[in-house]
């Protein structure tokens, strides 16, 4: 275990990197902080500290710089979450707030989460397994068509045309609304197939295969492959890694194009009250051991829909990341619930 002189130590060498991206000595160290002791002391200190492999000397005659398990500590035990001014907030919820439908609060979180942490975001769209129905509606628009619109608890719309083999009648329309809603609204998407199990057959029986048509293409509404979208914005910020391009930016670009690799890692941000922090190595994919990965889930206080969060060098300034990560998400749990 290191004592607190060390982890000071570790802490200024970690904000010194990260704000200059140049290897830190410790005359550097103590001329910027007030460590309270000598850049002798110092100098053991950083010894210490490369020993337990918190830090590594990338040249001959060089500073330090934190290594993966440097930066794990650093998040673990000495940087704290780093809260937006109240400016920010505003700005935030004025952006995001001016969102016209799920799509649009998609595009705009993922730009806005690209701008503020200077990294590239990712923003998966609400998974349809972990919904509920907020509204189903039926529309007649020709006497042998109609319209089903189906409204999801986190403002997701699906549409879809069924056609009849005979003129419609509208209270038959009315009706069947009214006993869609019945049957599904709060219900769990999950859950659809049972709730509908026997509507058909609580209609008169020339009316049963229509329902039932319109029973299967609101199942199939529902069990839609869509939902495993993902929405990425930023990638231009990966210019910050510096002129190193073929050995860490093009392996990187490489697998953001690959929206698996990037579900399978929003995938353990499972918790909308929980940052998940994936560094260097930590990453299961060698294409990103060069980078971290800030996420969390966004949704109810008590689960996620989905998960957003950023992808961005080992040396990004993790307190401010984490706290643009964990605002934004909060931001967008709100507009969800109050859409």
């Amino acid at each position: 275990m290191l004592d607190e002189r060390k982890l000071d130590v570790l802490r200024a060498i970690v904000e010194d990197y990260v704000a200059t991206h140049e290897p830190v000595g410790s005359k550097t160290l103590v001329d910027r902080h007030n460590l309270g002791v000598s850049p002798a002391t110092v100098r053991n200190d950083m010894a210490a500290l490369e020993e337990e492999g918190y830090i590594t000397q990338p040249h001959t005659s060089a500073g330090r710089i934190p290594t993966d398990a440097g930066y794990r500590l650093f998040v673990d035990k000495l940087s704290t979450v780093k809260t937006l001014s109240a400016a920010e907030k505003k700005a935030i919820s004025s952006f995001l707030g001016g969102a016209v439908d799920l799509d649009d609060v998609v595009r705009r979180t993922v730009r806005l989460l690209a701008q503020i942490t200077r990294q590239v975001a990712i923003v998966q769209y609400p998974t349809l397994t972990r919904s509920s129905v907020r509204h189903v509606e039926v529309v007649t628009m020709t006497p042998r068509r109609m319209l089903l619109v189906l409204i999801t608890s986190t403002g997701r719309v699906e549409q879809r045309i069924v056609e009849a083999p005979d003129d419609v009648d509208e209270q038959l329309v009315a009706d069947l609304r009214s006993r869609l809603n019945t049957a599904l609204t709060g219900k769990r998407l999950t859950d659809a197939a049972t709730s509908l199990a026997g509507l058909p057959e609580t209609f008169p029986p020339t009316d049963r295969a229509l329902v039932a048509a319109i029973v299967t293409t609101l199942l199939e509404a529902f069990t839609d492959e869509g939902e495993q979208r993902i929405a990425v914005g930023g990638a231009a910020n990966l210019t910050r890694y510096g002129d190193d391009f073929e050995r860490n930016v093009k392996p990187v670009l490489e697998a953001l194009e690959e929206h698996v690799i990037l579900l399978k890692l929003l995938g353990e941000a499972t918790h909308p009250q929980t940052l998940t922090v994936r560094i260097g190595h930590e990453n299961p994919y060698e294409e990103l051991a060069t980078t971290s990965v800030v996420a969390t889930g966004y949704g109810s206080k008590s689960e996620a829909l989905a998960t957003l969060g950023i992808v961005g060098p080992t040396h990004m300034d993790y307190p401010s990341t984490m706290g643009a990560v964990r605002a934004v998400a909060r931001y967008v749990s709100q507009i969800l619930a109050d859409s």
